[in-house]
């Protein structure tokens, strides 16, 4: 039987799922169960709206204007959700982005 597919009560008390007495410190082996999900990181460099009947006239060779200037910063998604802002930099052959401000939210449990 999953573990999905337990009634509430086969697993036990949940006083022991009670926060430990040093909640306020933290350190890297805290988060040590949580190192190996997989979450989507995406860079986005700008947006643009267009009709289907523009983006269909686009082939090879097409500019798309974005909604950003060069030089400004782009936005870091993780899992979706708006994390960072960075630059583009080049790292030998292929593109990368550095990280230059971390967008914190007030995530009150949604």
């Amino acid at each position: 039987m999953a573990t999905d597919d337990l009634p509430l009560e086969e697993f036990g008390d949940s006083t022991a799922l009670a926060m430990p007495d040093d909640v306020g410190e933290k350190s890297a082996a805290d988060l040590a169960t949580v190192f190996d999900v997989p979450v989507n990181i995406s860079a986005v460099l700008g947006k643009a709206n267009m009709s289907v009947s523009q983006l269909l006239k686009l082939n090879k060779g097409s500019v798309l204007e974005l909604d950003r200037k060069v030089g400004e910063a782009i936005d870091i998604f993780v899992n979706n959700r708006l994390v960072a802002r960075g630059e583009v930099v080049l790292v030998e052959d292929r593109l990368g982005v550095t990280m230059t401000e971390i967008i914190k939210t007030d995530d009150k449990g949604a």
